[in-house]
């Protein structure tokens, strides 16, 4: 809790980010995955911010991924030089017009998961088609995009027959954010790799790339499969991720900082509402966000720019500012402009969310 009345304190609500905590979890990751022969190519969707791409940079990450034409660009204008956009993007001439602009400044990564994507790809890219790479995307469980690994072969026989350098392949496991699933997911992403991987090779392409990996699994990722990882809400955590067992409420370096405007026994409301937090809730975790000092409380209920909290233990004073972790901490940085930057508690920086709302 901090006090209100801080001169160094803005005004809530704003959305806070704990630097020693972010640079901690970025290092861990790091740490964890050295020696094991797997890249870090981090997702900037979560943190759509340039200072922590580069941190991530610094670490070894080596590039960075994206899902939209628009993040490429936000980011490849802050000087990151080797993108992947992590989505089987249909191409349209003004967005074939995009990429090949952006061709011509980034290392860039491209995704399909058929042969008329391909096609439709090669066709918009132009002369630019050989400046690109392209991976495969296939379907590890979550059953969104992707198509079945053992399609994997005709799709990037497609592509290539279209003039596209296919170089592997690559799957979201977005189904181990689930308890207990994480590790039985895992396998999953690597059964579905290898798989993939072999009906490339079927056809006369080397599948190079084989990128997989989120938050929740990375750590049971497996580096005989795999040549690279994905995550991306691993630098901030959230309450997701305390909840599914990936981290602690001490790894969580984002919360909304919210200001208690009410207070009645038992409950209070804050000035945080959905407009901070978004209203995403899983039917696993506990609320609509977690406090993070008060772990035991429950964010019952959102509105705009209300959080209703129940609590068993005395209610905190009017004026009080509390921390929340978003549940999906992806959502609530899209919905702000910039990220107050502290440490040891005191505001240091201000950090702009640069690719907030480039969707497209």
């Amino acid at each position: 809790m901090t006090d209100a009345f801080s001169d160094n304190t803005p005004d809530t609500p704003y959305v806070a980010v704990d630097v020693d905590v972010l640079d901690a979890n970025i290092a861990a990751l790091a740490a964890q995955t050295a020696g094991s022969g797997m890249a870090i190519r981090p997702h900037g969707k979560t943190h759509k911010c340039a200072q922590i791409a580069r941190r991530q940079m610094a670490a070894g990450a080596v590039g960075l991924t994206v899902a939209t034409i628009g993040e490429a660009e936000a980011f490849a204008r802050s000087g990151i030089d080797d993108l992947f956009i992590a989505y089987p993007l249909w191409l349209t001439e003004n967005k074939g017009a995009r990429l090949r602009e952006l061709s011509e400044r980034t290392a860039l990564r491209l995704a399909v998961d058929s042969g008329a994507g391909a096609e439709a790809m090669a066709h918009a890219l132009g002369d630019a088609r050989d400046a690109v790479e392209v991976l495969v995307e296939v379907d590890s469980g979550q059953h969104r995009t992707g198509c079945d690994p053992t399609e994997a072969g005709s799709v990037a026989a497609r592509a290539f027959s279209a003039g596209l350098r296919v170089v592997g392949v690559f799957t979201f496991p977005g189904h181990g954010y689930r308890p207990g699933h994480r590790e039985e997911t895992a396998h999953q992403e690597s059964a579905a790799l290898s798989t993939a991987a072999d009906a490339l090779a079927s056809v006369g392409i080397d599948p190079v790339v084989r990128s997989g990996g989120s938050t929740p699994t990375v750590e049971f990722a497996d580096p005989g499969v795999l040549t690279e990882v994905r995550p991306g809400v691993y630098p901030f955590n959230d309450a997701q991720q305390v909840a599914l067992g990936r981290a602690g409420i001490t790894d969580v370096s984002l919360a909304a900082m919210a200001t208690v405007v009410h207070r009645e026994p038992g409950r209070f409301v804050l000035d945080c509402g959905s407009k901070i937090l978004g209203t995403e809730r899983p039917e696993w975790v506990s609320g609509f966000g977690l406090l993070l000092d008060h772990p035991d409380a429950q964010v019952v209920a959102l509105s705009e720019h209300h959080a209703t909290v129940v609590i068993d233990a005395p209610v905190p004073e009017l004026g009080s500012v509390l921390r929340v972790a978003p549940n999906h901490v992806c959502i609530t940085v899209n919905l702000v402009d910039d990220l107050v930057v502290t440490a040891g508690g005191a505001v240091v920086d201000r950090w702009p969310v640069l690719a907030r709302g480039a969707n497209t």
